[in-house]
């Protein structure tokens, strides 16, 4: 095995950086466009961001262009980290967020798109802070490594290692023999859906800022608002209904744009996963719907009880985590019914986090088969997808994945309960970090900040938000010694 390319690594890492110190720069001129007073932090903070990103290129001009796997995982598991230090300096050195420790949960959760918040007052942020914090969401939902696919060949250097290591979900699906042109597409479809919400809550009567700001969270599944009270400040189920077919289309994989596009309409509607994204979704608005409507239906209309439920249920799987209403007011049988799902996903190749609804799919088609085996011992019974056959590899991970991420909140759990956390509010907790979601269950809910919580809780927090978004093995893998070996 090739000694790792540290220098191209750290080139790598320095070109990232100046990607978000643009974003940064963006945000403090709408900043001082506004008239906020806080403009000059984010040109600090660009400036500082600039700096430590052009003695990254210095020092690494003579680096090897040649990136493997180990180094792609590298820079995936690693950037995320770079990119939240930095990110979190217009917080710090505005005293938007005085706490090193806030500021870093705060800017975790953006760029996981966990949207998960340690701020009560979030209307007391200024303008550029606010979009800041949306940026950060629209950056990591599609992906920093994704964005700099187009940048990579202009360093000669293969991209497609640090694809695989950001998109490693069970269904993959390589849409050009370029990895750069993918990143493209990617991007495109993205920005396009991104401007078309925008617009659409500009005319269902959100002023300008505050539709940008959402449009930009809701595509990226994060669910940051510009409102303390979320969705429901602004008390329009106009804007409710256009939110959540956008959280329904963030959702979808976005490979599955591209072939609309390209005219292949079949493709999309009789894809499993997409399917079966579908039918998950309307089992859990069915069910929520139902115990509303028996619990609630003298503080609620037929037509509210429909809305809520959509709306609270889609914002869980698609794990944007947007809030209508404190669900920990209704009954036992309906907030249960919203853990449960918290514990689903949207597809994969979507903004989405969580365990990802093909991965639920073929786990749920294995075990089917098992019985079958048992029955049969001797017939050869193949997990399929899509019309394809899976290999027993790819089965073998999945299982492995969904051990993994349940042994992860088992643990988290027992973590959360001995720092003195309620079991429901540290199990509530655990899967809304891990799964990237934002809202959870317990003493907290969908309206309130994690502000309360100790700061060994939020570090470790922040943690799980990071191998929830990767994926779990792409973080875990570089604590294996067999990772670091020659």
């Amino acid at each position: 095995m090739k000694i790792l390319n540290i220098r191209m690594i750290l080139r790598v890492m320095s070109m990232l950086l100046l990607i978000e110190a643009f974003f940064i720069l963006l945000s403090g001129g709408i900043s001082w466009l506004m008239g906020d007073g806080d403009w000059i932090w984010f040109l600090f903070s660009a400036g500082i961001t600039v700096i430590f990103s052009a003695l990254g290129m210095l020092v690494t001009r003579s680096a090897r262009r040649d990136l493997g796997k180990r180094e792609g995982y590298l820079i995936v598991s690693t950037v995320w980290l770079f990119f939240s230090l930095f990110g979190g300096l217009p917080y710090y050195l505005s005293g938007a967020i005085p706490s090193v420790t806030d500021v870093f949960f705060e800017t975790m959760s953006g760029f996981t798109t966990t949207g998960s918040t340690i701020l009560n007052d979030i209307e007391s942020l200024s303008h550029g802070m606010l979009l800041w914090r949306s940026i950060t969401q629209w950056i990591g939902g599609m992906g920093i490594i994704v964005l700099s696919l187009s940048i990579l060949p202009m360093l000669g250097v293969e991209g497609m290692q640090l694809f695989l290591a950001e998109v490693p979900g069970p269904t993959k699906d390589k849409l050009h023999a370029k990895v750069s042109y993918t990143g493209r597409v990617l991007w495109g479809i993205y920005t396009v859906l991104t401007l078309i919400e925008s617009l659409c809550l500009w005319v269902g009567g959100m002023d300008y800022f505050d539709a940008i700001c959402h449009a930009l969270t809701t595509m990226a599944s994060g669910g940051f608002s510009t409102k303390n009270a979320s969705i429901a400040a602004f008390e329009s189920p106009v804007i409710e209904y256009i939110i959540m077919v956008f959280m329904f289309l963030s959702g979808i994989n976005f490979a599955l744009y591209f072939r609309l596009l390209t005219g292949q309409f079949g493709k999309f509607f009789r894809d499993e996963e997409f399917r079966h994204y579908c039918r998950i979704l309307m089992i859990l608005i069915l069910l929520v719907g139902i115990g509303l409507y028996f619990t609630q239906r003298e503080a609620m209309t037929i037509p509210e009880v429909i809305r809520n439920s959509m709306f609270n249920v889609i914002a869980l799987v698609t794990t944007t985590g947007y809030a209508t209403v404190e669900y920990m007011e209704w009954s036992p049988f309906v907030w249960t019914s919203i853990m449960i799902a918290m514990l689903f996903s949207a597809c994969a190749g979507s903004t989405s986090g969580g365990i990802k609804t093909a991965r639920l799919v073929l786990l749920f088609k294995n075990s089917v088969y098992e019985f079958k085996r048992l029955i049969h011992p001797n017939a050869v019974l193949p997990v399929q997808f899509n019309g394809h056959v899976i290999s027993p590899q790819i089965v073998n991970s999945i299982v492995a994945f969904i051990a993994l991420y349940v042994s992860i909140i088992v643990i988290s759990i027992l973590v959360f309960t001995f720092n003195g956390m309620s079991f429901d509010l540290a199990f509530g907790t655990a899967v809304s970090a891990i799964g990237n979601i934002g809202p959870t269950v317990g003493g907290i809910g969908a309206t309130t900040s994690y502000a309360g919580l100790t700061d060994f809780a939020k570090c470790y927090m922040a943690v799980l938000m990071l191998i929830g978004r990767l994926e779990i093995f792409t973080v875990l893998i570089i604590f294996t010694p067999a990772f670091w070996k020659k």
